[in-house]
């Protein structure tokens, strides 16, 4: 697999660390939230209930879109690592530079 010359490792991984740091804050934050939600004992109505219920869901499923926004920053970064990092995974191609300043954890070229 070829290696990119025509881009800044550097900045890119400084763009993916900074975006680690917010992923990892944010998922402390849910779980914080998450943790509250199901200690809290004081709640009778069963329009509360429903209502932290569905909260409770709703952060859950931004909590997984996190994790995996996390996993996928991570995997970046090893790419960066190892060199190939704006390589598509699947054609070997170059990523579109602009793809990959809008999406820094791309894997694939569009249309693939």
């Amino acid at each position: 697999m070829q290696k990119r010359d025509d881009l800044n490792f550097n900045e890119f991984e400084e763009i993916l660390k900074k975006r680690l740091e917010q992923i990892e804050e944010n998922i402390v934050q849910l779980r914080s939230e998450l943790d509250s939600v199901g200690t809290d004992d004081g709640i009778n109505d069963m329009e509360d209930l429903a209502s932290l219920h569905s909260l409770s869901e709703k952060d859950n499923t931004i909590l997984h879109r996190q994790e995996n926004e996390r996993e996928e920053t991570i995997h970046a970064l090893g790419k960066i690592k190892n060199g190939t990092f704006g390589i598509c995974e699947k054609s070997s191609e170059p990523i579109p530079l602009e793809r990959l300043r809008v999406n820094p954890i791309a894997r694939t070229k569009v249309g693939l």
